[in-house]
């Protein structure tokens, strides 16, 4: 089985689409359509930013659910891709939702927008940061928030990797105690606390939006990366709601997904992190990327 994954906020990067929309009509298409459904260009901002502009949260994530819905409409028609799962990390469940059939892409990126906004706005509200920890386990890092104070694990990425969520005093606590706990801990250049109850604001604000969606039956599946569950239409809304302060629960994903018999993961959209993470949940896992005219020819002869 072929699980088919989308990138979430900080895999964004200038250019991205850009050279898929001059090879694939159908690319270019797409972005057109982001660009009249949201009333700007976003298109422009993802070919040639600037980079300050594309790394805002209310512009980014529509602008990666464009570009990440470009790539998987090339990569089923052009080489045939055809998922038996959908997987995504915090944002890129949306992208996942659009490619599964449960979401349209214009509602997807009306939400999308919304809830870019709504998260930009409580983590000016509310001020807060972000800190990956490397070399500790989940109940390490669990007990080093904890003593931090104000911290909470935000997204649970693979063995050895968790990102934190908190204050900006207490993620500086939690870089200094996990030194001293034998980790290493990297503040993250975020504009706020996500996945945490400081941004709890938001998922109230984007509540609206969410309950204005009917869901429609996801096929192939959709594997949530915050239950780690395969879910059905019936409790989507309720799971998009909960994901803004919830952690991610990546790794517990992807092992679903190779226990339910995942042979091959390919990331669509920009940049090559999701495939790191799943080599680090089990090594020697296939793994695949859709983000540049390139890649469709290897993946029609993977």
């Amino acid at each position: 089985m072929i699980v088919a994954m989308f990138p979430g906020q900080g895999s964004q990067v200038v250019g991205m689409g850009s050279a898929l929309a001059d090879a694939f009509p159908t690319a270019r298409r797409t972005f057109e359509e982001a660009d009249d459904v949201l009333g700007y260009a976003l298109s422009e901002v993802c070919f040639a930013g600037p980079a300050e502009r594309l790394t805002q949260t209310d512009v980014c994530q529509p602008a990666l659910v464009a570009a990440s819905t470009a790539a998987f409409r090339v990569a089923r028609e052009e080489a045939g891709l055809a998922p038996g799962l959908v997987i995504g990390h915090s944002l890129g469940e949306y992208s996942a939702l659009v490619a599964a059939g449960a979401m349209g892409f214009a509602e997807a990126l009306r939400i999308v927008a919304e809830r870019g906004a709504a998260m930009r706005a409580a983590g000016a509200a509310t001020p807060g940061a972000m800190a990956a920890v490397i070399g500790l386990g989940d109940d390490d890092v669990r007990d080093l928030a904890v003593e931090a104070g104000d911290a909470w694990p935000a997204n649970f990425n693979c063995p050895g990797q968790v990102v934190v969520s908190g204050t900006a005093a207490a993620i500086d606590r939690l870089v200094a105690l996990a030194g001293e706990r034998g980790g290493r801990a990297t503040r993250l250049e975020v504009d706020g606390a996500f996945h945490s109850p400081l941004v709890a604001s938001a998922a109230e604000r984007l509540r609206p939006a969410l309950d204005a969606w009917e869901p429609v039956d996801p096929d192939p599946p959709f594997l949530s990366t915050t239950t780690a569950a395969v879910e059905p239409p019936a409790r989507l809304r309720g799971i998009l709601i909960a994901q803004v302060t919830a952690p991610v629960r990546f790794g517990d994903g992807v092992q679903a997904a190779l226990d339910m018999g995942a042979e091959r993961f390919v990331e669509v959209g920009p940049g090559k992190v999701l495939s790191g993470l799943v080599r680090r949940v089990q090594r020697g896992t296939a793994v695949g990327q859709v983000g540049e005219p390139a890649d469709i020819a290897a993946l029609a002869a993977a």
